[in-house]
């Protein structure tokens, strides 16, 4: 009986064409859009937010995210979502 050795490049390349191959395939099967979704540079852009408090939004809950190879992901129309259901109006006082 031989013994394989794999190595750690054996297991990079492994997990590279791994995760192309779901990629290509949510996408064929039309539940993943490459344009729907955005990376944390983004999202912090547009909250206007530091890493740090991006980093509690995911810990608490607050933004849904997706982890793909190492690369967090995040709905780009569940933000905006977010963002009108916790709209605070101004009211007027009656005169």
């Amino acid at each position: 009986m031989a013994a394989n050795i794999i190595t750690t490049e054996d297991l990079e390349v492994f997990r590279k064409e791994l995760l192309r191959e779901i990629k290509e395939l949510l996408i064929k099967h039309g539940k993943v859009g490459i344009d729907h979704w955005i990376k944390s540079g983004k999202v912090m852009d547009k909250l206007e937010i530091s890493p740090g408090t991006l980093q509690n939004f995911r810990v608490n809950g607050t933004i849904p995210f997706s982890r793909l190879g190492g690369i967090l992901f995040y709905d780009e129309e569940k933000i905006n979502e977010i963002l009108e259901n916790n709209e605070i109006g101004f009211k007027r006082k009656a005169a």
